[in-house]
């Protein structure tokens, strides 16, 4: 081999090795789903023209290296230091060295010595060195397939584990999912229980199988009462797959709407795989105001459950239009709970109605009294970064929603935002946008865009991953109007005025420059660095 060709086969082994460190920190982002990585990869090198440059750069050397192995150099060069913006070691998501990370790294490792030991022994080493490279996200999502089964059988272990201990203690166990809704109903339903009943709810977001196994393994104490499982899915058959180790005896959907869209793709097949929630519960609480769970409540019926229908009155709505057991008006100045059909408590602004709604309406499945659930309710705590108010230091109100990524959250923190503050207040939005919302997510962002020119004074537009959306929205005048029922702009009037920012840090530095007693700002969802 000549000093050339051993030399590009070098730069290519040392290029992919950089790169697995930067692809591995977004395999562990995103789940460890297959097709992630490479997905990922096309966000970043197509993300501006730099990127792009950069990518043409890359491929274009491994074509010339079939005729002259030093253009190699040039691709191994450009994954090495790219794609430009994807750090190695990240700003917010840092790599963690999990056990599955190691194994994932030696996977990927292994096959790209496997490519180059081959390749070299062929005589094309040059060639594959560079591409081997330059497919770094190939592998790792190849690599998360092969190691698929292995990881299964590990959370195998933990999940027998699970399932002794859930059937040792035998408490009742209330699986909750929905598009969004599940950790704040979660929380609610939690709190209000708590007053006489013992009660362990999934910790934080742990809603897969991992998490939830873990859950119990490290939580459900001897004498546990009351089991609240918060329950996610990314595909089908994932819930399904964990009513059978952790099966509820009430079942809760909060809601559906697009959020993983992305995913899915379709909102009838997020809908079926929330609907697997149900089939091993004999009691099931759905939020009616979407019709598609009236319908999966009407089918549940016909199967000889008991349902429980939950909804949101709107402001002057009365009583009468409340078809379920249990109802939630929104006044905007605050929430109004109805029983049955009779008022029963008052609740300042803050919590989501529907999630209110569902969170009693289990409660009193589980024969917490009514007098108990009053008393419990004007007290429902505020769930991290899910609309949460901050008073800063410059005197100004901070609503922090920076968990929330689906557009019905969104529109309630916009009625927040308007809510806060006074006439003569200055209203702010920072936003990244939202995601995983599929061929929907340009649309969505650019009404949330129109709706934020609304309300708000400012809107401060984080990172790229949807900038143009969001501006194209935000700059589209008169076509926001009605989007949240508000007849004009802030007292401020005038045109929104729009900021762009490429990361968070530059935004708050902005934000606190610029505001002061009295005004508010919205921070609607953050997204971590491995998105461009």
């Amino acid at each position: 081999m000549t000093a050339w060709r051993a030399a590009v086969v070098a730069a290519g082994a040392v290029a992919a090795l950089l790169a697995g460190v930067r692809w591995l920190r977004v395999a562990q982002r995103e789940h460890y789903l297959p097709g992630s990585v490479f997905r990922f990869g096309l966000r970043w090198w197509g993300r501006d023209p730099g990127n792009g440059a950069a990518a043409l750069v890359a491929l274009a050397g491994l074509a010339l290296t079939w005729k002259w192995p030093p253009a190699g150099l040039a691709t191994a060069v450009v994954v090495a230091a790219g794609p430009p913006g994807l750090g190695l070691r990240g700003r917010t998501s840092p790599l963690a060295w999990t056990r599955r990370v190691g194994t994932l790294a030696a996977v990927s490792f292994a096959l790209v010595v496997v490519a180059l030991v081959l390749a070299v022994l062929t005589g094309v080493g040059p060639v594959v060195a560079a591409g081997v490279a330059l497919a770094v996200p190939l592998l790792i999502d190849l690599s998360l397939v092969i190691t698929g089964p292995f990881e299964r059988a590990v959370a195998r272990t933990h999940v027998d584990k699970a399932r002794r201990r859930l059937a040792r203690v035998g408490p009742t166990v209330v699986a909750i999912t929905g598009s969004y809704g599940k950790t704040s109903t979660k929380g609610y339903l939690a709190h209000l229980v708590a007053g006489s009943r013992t009660v362990v709810a999934s910790p934080a977001s742990f809603n897969n199988r991992a998490g939830l196994a873990r859950a119990v393994n490290e939580n459900l104490a001897e004498g546990t009462q009351v089991f609240v499982a918060e329950m996610g899915t990314y595909g089908p058959g994932e819930i399904a797959d964990l009513c059978s180790w952790l099966p509820p005896d009430i079942a809760v959907i909060t809601a559906i709407g697009p959020v993983h869209l992305e995913r899915f793709g379709s909102e009838d097949r997020i809908v079926a795989a929330k609907a697997e929630i149900l089939e091993k519960a004999q009691t099931v609480v759905l939020n009616i105001d979407d019709r598609r769970l009236e319908v999966l409540a009407d089918g549940a019926e016909e199967k000889g459950k008991k349902v429980r229908r939950v909804a949101t009155l709107m402001p002057g709505d009365s009583a009468d239009l409340c078809r379920g057991g249990v109802c939630v008006r929104d006044d905007l100045d605050g929430l109004t709970l109805f029983i049955d059909g009779t008022e029963v408590a008052r609740l300042a602004a803050g919590p989501r109605a529907g999630n209110v709604a569902s969170a009693v309406a289990v409660a009193l499945e589980l024969g917490i009294p009514v007098a108990e659930i009053v008393s419990r309710v004007g007290s429902l705590p505020a769930v991290p970064h899910r609309l949460e108010s901050v008073s800063a230091e410059g005197g100004f109100l901070v609503l922090d929603d920076t968990y929330n990524a689906n557009p019905a959250g969104a529109r309630a923190a916009l009625h927040a935002l308007k809510r806060g503050g006074n006439e003569s207040s200055r209203r702010v939005v920072v936003t990244p946008g939202m995601v995983e919302l599929g061929p929907r997510q340009a649309e969505e962002n650019s009404r949330f865009g129109r709706a934020v020119a609304e309300v708000a004074d400012d809107l401060v537009v984080v990172g790229r991953t949807n900038r143009r959306a969001l501006l194209a929205g935000a700059r589209s005048p008169g076509e926001g109007a009605g989007l949240l029922g508000y007849e004009g702009r802030t007292s401020k009037g005038g045109p929104l005025h729009c900021v762009v920012v490429e990361h968070r840090p530059e935004a708050v530095a902005w934000v606190r420059d610029h505001l002061g007693a009295g005004d508010v700002v919205l921070y609607e969802n953050d997204l971590p660095d491995h998105y461009p």
